[in-house]
């Protein structure tokens, strides 16, 4: 599946606790709907050709846009040892603010 990126793009985090920052390699993505997979803390996680995810996560989850400028290649970096496409999954090199935007 081709992932694109867009440098001024909305970044996303999922995660089953609350939060206001990011820790250093902390996954992020702007892919919406695979932050709010994860965010359910699944142990089983695939998606179709079509984008279609499944997964069976059962955690409550919290799903976070990163609430500053991201710049690819300085603050974050393309997931080395990810198993998903390219562009999927990012790590961050610093501490990120995030914000809530939704719970799930």
């Amino acid at each position: 599946m081709v992932i694109e990126i867009k440098a001024d793009g909305i970044w996303f985090h999922g995660s089953n606790i609350v939060l206001s920052e990011l820790r250093e390699g902390s996954t992020i993505t702007q892919w919406k709907e695979l932050a709010e997979a994860f965010s359910h803390q699944p142990t089983i996680l695939s998606y179709d050709d079509n984008g279609n995810i499944s997964h069976n996560g059962k955690e409550k989850g919290y799903l976070y846009i990163i609430d500053e400028p991201v710049e690819i290649g300085k603050d974050i970096y393309q997931h080395p040892r990810t198993t998903m496409d390219e562009n999927a999954e990012f790590l961050t090199n610093r501490p990120l603010k995030v914000k809530l935007i939704e719970e799930l």
